[in-house]
C-alpha cells in the first residue's frame, strides 16, 4: 500500500523555480517530484550519517577541529 501523502504550500524564488524545473526535465521528473527525491535523498543521507556519528565518540580535544 502507498504512503500517504502530504500537500505542503512551499514558495519559492523564480530562479530556483526554474533551476529546478530544467533540473526535473533532465531527470524526466515533475518539479513536484524533483523536489520530494532532494528532500528524500537528504533525509536518507542525514540518518546515514547518523548512524556513523553513533559508533563515535567526541573527546571535547576533538570538539572545533574539522575543517
Amino acid at each position: 500500500m502507498e504512503e500517504k501523502k502530504k500537500q505542503v504550500p512551499l514558495r519559492l524564488s523564480d530562479s530556483l523555480w526554474q533551476d529546478l524545473a530544467a533540473w526535473a526535465q533532465d531527470e524526466f521528473r515533475s518539479v513536484n517530484g524533483q523536489i520530494e527525491y532532494l528532500l528524500t535523498e537528504a533525509v536518507r543521507q542525514r540518518k546515514k550519517g547518523m548512524k556513523k556519528e553513533e559508533g563515535k565518540t567526541e573527546t571535547p580535544a576533538s570538539l572545533g577541529n574539522e575543517v
